[in-house]
């Protein structure tokens, strides 16, 4: 659970398992989330990482690009995708508007086989989509980021 109370050197520094924390989110170019809904929002563990790696004087998620997909029952991927564009707000996270991507995982036909991989065409097309658009985006950003 992020703790102030475990940062060292008063912030500037974190416990070895959230600096590799860290150190990867820094590394990387852009973010595709795919969480469950858990009690209307995202995971236990995906926030406290959310906010591990924002802690101290240099949030490492900022204005950087992200997807967000989910798969699920009805409505609750919707409703943590949701959640998650609000905490990304404070976070200084871009996230990409379109496409979207909710699974109804549950629905004929057939979206994973026995063992989670996606099988349903239709759908992987559209994932590609989400991931065209957040490489895109990404090097939106990135470009316009050198140019400050």
């Amino acid at each position: 659970m992020a703790n102030p109370d475990l940062e060292i050197d008063g912030g500037e520094g974190f416990p070895p398992a959230v600096e590799a924390l860290r150190d990867r989110v820094r590394a990387a170019d852009c973010f595709l989330f795919a969480s469950p809904e858990h009690n209307y929002s995202v995971t236990a563990s995906l926030k406290n990482a959310l906010d591990w790696a924002s802690r101290g004087k240099r949030n490492c998620w900022a204005d950087r690009a992200a997807a967000i997909v989910c798969a699920g029952g009805d409505f609750g991927g919707a409703r943590a995708s949701l959640h998650l564009r609000q905490i990304g707000v404070f976070l200084d996270l871009h996230f990409i508007n379109k496409p979207e991507l909710h699974i109804r995982a549950f629905a004929d036909p057939p979206k994973f086989d026995g063992e989670g991989n996606l099988i349903d065409v239709e759908t992987r097309e559209r994932l590609k989509k989400v991931l065209l658009s957040l490489q895109a985006f990404a090097l939106r950003l990135q470009h316009n980021n050198k140019d400050d």
